[in-house]
């Protein structure tokens, strides 16, 4: 069997925002068995926003899965935002993973935030100033879980749903300067570390569509301004699960 995938990220809704997305959401289960999330769901983070962006992605004829991005964290409304979505029937991961039958194929999607640190060769390192150390300490214990509820998952396929980008691939279009604040390797050995079939990811809205992992997972970009349309749609054929 193949499942089909839909994700989308960065969509910053507001109240100015509702209704751009929701006519191309209609009847969504004609083409695509789940809709991922990649963070940065809201602009700043308010619990209004919240609610605007349930009123666009709530009550789908599809599962809705999705990790929260960084301006989601901005007003520091995180419970209060995750209660809205969850309310409206959207599952919201971080650390934690769930499992969807899409026809008798059991999907476990893991998700995280994430957060920057660089990558091999040009990545910052738990060295130095307390500030410095807490910085990578941060993307080391979320990677930690990302790659611990992978590796736990009973599940058919894999995917792993990020906000933050896993491989520097993606991020070509994106100013060098800032790749140690857009992902971060030890996200992709994460992923590596387990049996996954897709990696997504947005956050960069410059950056490309398409990478791999050092051990060979495909990774998308699947930020609204990468992919220019209300959702991108993957397919897991037989031959990705394991």
């Amino acid at each position: 069997m193949t499942i089909r995938i839909a994700a989308v990220g960065d969509v910053h809704v507001d109240k100015d925002v509702v209704g751009r997305f929701r006519p191309a959401l209609d009847r969504l289960s004609e083409h695509a068995d789940a809709l991922l999330l990649a963070g940065d769901l809201t602009r700043h983070g308010t619990e209004e926003e919240a609610r605007c962006v349930a009123t666009e992605f709530g009550g789908l004829d599809v599962p809705v899965v999705a990790v929260l991005g960084n301006h989601d964290y901005h007003c520091d409304e995180v419970p209060q935002l995750v209660g809205v979505l969850q309310d409206a029937g959207i599952t919201v991961l971080e650390g934690d993973t769930t499992v969807l039958d899409c026809g008798g194929t059991r999907l476990g999607i893991a998700g995280v935030k994430g957060f920057g640190g660089g990558f091999a060769g040009r990545c910052a390192s738990d060295f130095g100033e307390p500030e410095m150390k807490a910085f990578i300490r941060t993307t080391s214990v979320v990677a930690d879980q990302l790659g611990e509820s992978l590796r736990e998952l009973d599940c058919d396929v894999r995917v792993a749903l990020t906000h933050y980008a896993p491989v520097p691939d993606t991020l070509a279009g994106e100013p060098l300067e800032i790749y140690p604040f857009l992902g971060s390797y030890l996200l992709a050995q994460a992923i590596d570390s387990a049996p996954t079939a897709l990696a997504l990811h947005g956050h960069a809205h410059a950056g490309s569509e398409r990478g791999t992992t050092p051990g060979g997972v495909r990774v998308r970009n699947v930020a609204h301004p990468v992919i220019k349309q209300a959702y991108s749609v993957f397919h897991l054929a037989e031959h990705a699960i394991g």
